[in-house]
């Protein structure tokens, strides 16, 4: 299913990346020793943000409470706001961080920036506040010290999603597709060496001159940073197994549409590369 015809909607730094994280993807069986090369366990902590828990909006809620089963199987949970996570990048990695997690101008990026801070210095799982947990099984995922990601596919002729089991099937190409890997769910011991080239690559593009406008959030802090840092580190020379990709996770939990926050400027796809403003509700749903 590999078609060639047409120019290349991708830059070639972009199309090397994408071919990267195809093999990656479509490269379904686990090396024999990946968790002797990498072994465990990683911490059962989970951890979730809201920039502002006040302001959380009861449909948000309700996502983030499925995953309060998981306690009973040993798992803790931790909720951080954007002045806990603050305190936390000041208090763990220095004032450098903590001014970048500052020049996150909406909180989606803040999300991104804490998550890479918080999985880097302490380990564990976290998943953003819009996924749902389905109940499956997650206990092996923290048997051993890989990064865990969930692929994903874009087809920019359609401007829709490759579902995961046509993209996923070995073979499976098309010249408009861009494969990446999701920043959720977010799995990994502490100082796993691509989290912490994640989080570096997003510190400098924050760092970077804004006199051109605000940075794009994919790129700087999103599935784009972090797709782009797993292509460094592994070309650099660390083992393809420090990754493994969680080919099935939509069976374990999906990011529930629609949500109240989608609609207005909390959702990031409408406020990219301007300045947020709070929106002024009423009510949540």
């Amino acid at each position: 299913m590999n078609h060639t015809v047409g120019p290349d909607p991708l830059e070639p730094d972009e199309r090397a990346r994408s071919n990267f994280v195809r093999d990656l993807v479509q490269q379904r069986k686990e090396p024999p020793n990946a968790s002797s090369v990498w072994p465990g366990p990683t911490p059962k902590h989970i951890v979730q943000f809201w920039d502002d828990l006040q302001r959380l909006p009861g449909d948000v809620e309700a996502c983030m409470n499925s995953w309060r089963q998981l306690e009973r199987e040993g798992f803790t949970i931790e909720v951080f706001d954007k002045h806990s996570a603050s305190t936390f990048i000041r208090n763990r990695l220095g004032a450098r961080f903590e001014r970048a997690f500052k020049q996150c101008y909406h909180p989606s990026m803040m999300s991104d920036y804490f998550r890479y801070s918080y999985v880097l210095v302490e380990g564990g799982f976290y998943i953003d506040a819009d996924d749902v947990y389905h109940g499956t099984p997650i206990g092996k995922l923290f048997e051993d010290g890989r990064l865990k990601l969930q692929p994903f596919c874009y087809d920019v002729a359609t401007a829709q999603m490759v579902p995961a089991k046509v993209f996923t099937e070995h073979g499976a190409d098309r010249l408009e597709w861009i494969f990446y890997f999701n920043t959720t769910p977010l799995i990994a011991p502490r100082n796993h060496p691509i989290v912490e080239r994640a989080l570096f690559n997003a510190t400098a593009s924050l760092e970077a001159d804004k006199s051109n406008g605000l940075p794009e959030v994919q790129a700087t802090t999103g599935p784009g940073n972090l797709t782009r840092s797993i292509f460094e580190v592994i070309s650099e020379g660390c083992p393809s197994d420090a990754l493994m990709v969680a080919h099935d996770w939509d069976l374990t939990s999906t990011s529930q549409w629609p949500l109240s926050y989608r609609n207005d400027s909390r959702n990031w796809r409408l406020s990219n590369q301007q300045a947020f403003v709070e929106p002024h509700t009423t009510a949540e749903l």
